[in-house]
């Protein structure tokens, strides 16, 4: 434990380091090798996302030394859809990191969202699984995301592709989670709709800090919806600080937007988008 607080003492400087490591493409196959000794250990995460699909690895310790994430709709609200596309998509994402550190990947932790079914849990793991590595553990994401915040108090809500994840945390245990259906690629749909363009081109668009003042107007109501989703369930459980986390809370007055609706101070982490892989990476025992 100490050692992962050592690692983490200063999250935003943790957390540039992940964007460094984890590209925003696929990795180039020129790409110059830098091997780890066999006596590192390793710990791997796998984020199947709505809008991208995310592979860590980290160190015993939890510092990030290598990954890639690839834009990717083979999950829909949680469930796995492009069951086949997703194996395949991460064992070439698992190919091409293994080249670049010299290592062979043979375990990973994945996560799920909370109050999907069984099924859809069991799903992901298989979808590890057939990309040619042991499941070692699944967590529900906010709790991943924890993992790597090491909150003691108030609410986790991870804004997804498809979903918003929340997490109650109480003595720095999670005491409740719930997941609905509304995240990024509402943004993006609502972005799309608006504009007359193409999902894609809402995609890009809508992660180009430069365009989000204009966009703002248009992706406000899809924020309330977000904080009234929030509201809803950590009303009564006496939520003091509120700490957004996934790719979409990097959105232009995201917490400005729930803190206003909520009345309760909202908080968005730097490099949101990576906290939720790397807690999945944490959730995996080193070998």
């Amino acid at each position: 434990m100490d050692s992962l607080a050592t690692a983490r003492r200063d999250l935003p400087q943790y957390l540039t380091r992940a964007e460094a490591v984890i590209l925003p493409r696929p990795l180039s196959e020129k790409a110059e090798p830098a091997s780890l000794p066999p006596e590192v250990k390793l710990r791997v995460g796998v984020d199947l996302g709505t809008a991208y699909l995310v592979l860590v690895v980290t160190d015993e310790s939890g510092t990030p030394l290598a990954g890639e994430w690839q834009f990717a709709q083979v999950v829909r609200d949680g469930v796995v859809l492009d069951y086949v596309g997703a194996i395949d998509l991460l064992r070439s994402m698992k190919q091409r990191i293994e080249r670049r550190i010299g290592r062979e990947l043979t375990h990973a932790a994945s996560g799920y969202s909370p109050g999907v079914s069984s099924a859809e849990v069991r799903a992901t793991a298989h979808v590890v699984e057939g990309a040619g590595m042991n499941c070692s553990g699944l967590i529900d994401e906010p709790s991943a995301a924890n993992n790597v915040l090491r909150l003691r108090e108030g609410a986790i809500v991870d804004v997804g592709g498809g979903t918003t994840g929340i997490a109650v945390l109480h003595d720095g245990e999670v005491i409740y989670t719930a997941d609905e259906a509304t995240g990024g690629t509402h943004f993006s749909l609502v972005i799309a709709g608006s504009l007359g363009i193409s999902f894609e081109e809402a995609e890009a668009l809508k992660t180009t800090p430069d365009e989000q003042p204009r966009l703002l107007p248009l992706v406000s109501p899809v924020m309330e919806k977000v904080a009234s989703i929030t509201e809803r369930h950590i009303r009564g459980k006496d939520v003091n600080l509120i700490t957004m986390v996934g790719g979409s809370s990097a959105f232009l007055g995201m917490a400005d937007v729930v803190q206003n609706y909520i009345g309760v101070p909202t908080q968005v982490v730097s490099h949101p988008v990576f906290v939720t892989p790397l807690g999945l990476a944490l959730h995996d025992p080193p070998q």
